[in-house]
């Protein structure tokens, strides 16, 4: 039997290749793409805090600096999280100067589900996280680091609910290797739902 030729052998070597290789070819061309389901975690329960939804407005004490605090409190990311949205404008005090902040802070269950965090962004630039701790009417913030926290400084928080339209906040503060404080203390009452106006009918419109 006469060899192949240079050409002719590898002619015949990639014809039987392409033989061997066709079962497998058309194998993996039938094979459907796979489809990854990744599943999600289970949405935290906010049950306990939920009340403070909406929209408050807080008055300072007599024993607190004189000024007012807006609040705004809403679900967030389909009710993953609470967003809180707080204004303040407060008169100078014997330990601080007069304050005007606003900020935004997204609240959602901790890891060990027991308690909440709270990361609250400021205009002031600093970026504190609270331990939220929710025990029957009593709602704790203690602080818990954060990304650009007031430095040396810590700050915490009550509040204590009064009726379904009203809490106290009680703030403290603690300079660098000092105790606590007492800031402020807050009364907050909620705004009442804004009403949409009525549609006007025919009857309402008369002609002279």
């Amino acid at each position: 039997m006469k060899g192949l030729t240079g050409g002719r052998a590898l002619k015949a070597a990639i014809t039987i290749t392409l033989i061997f290789l066709a079962p497998a070819l058309l194998a993996a061309d039938k094979k459907h793409p796979s489809t990854y389901r990744i599943p999600l975690p289970p949405k935290p329960d906010f049950s306990s805090i939920e009340w403070m939804i909406g929209n408050w407005t807080g008055q300072m004490d007599r024993h607190s600096p004189q000024g007012s605090i807006h609040l705004s409190v809403e679900y967030g990311l389909d009710k993953r999280v609470m967003i809180f949205k707080e204004d303040i404008s407060l008169a100078a005090s014997g330990e601080l100067p007069a304050t005007q902040e606003s900020s935004i802070g997204m609240l959602t269950r901790a890891p060990s589900g027991d308690s909440f965090l709270l990361e609250v962004y400021s205009t002031t630039g600093f970026v504190t996280r609270y331990r939220v701790v929710v025990s029957g009417a009593e709602i704790d913030f203690t602080p818990d680091g954060g990304i650009q926290p007031l430095p040396g400084w810590l700050s915490r928080r009550l509040i204590q609910r009064g009726d379904v339209d009203g809490f106290t906040e009680s703030v403290q503060l603690a300079p660098p290797l000092e105790p606590f404080f007492n800031y402020y203390t807050a009364a907050f009452t909620r705004h009442a739902a804004a009403k949409s106006p009525s549609p006007s009918t025919p009857s309402d419109h008369k002609n002279p």
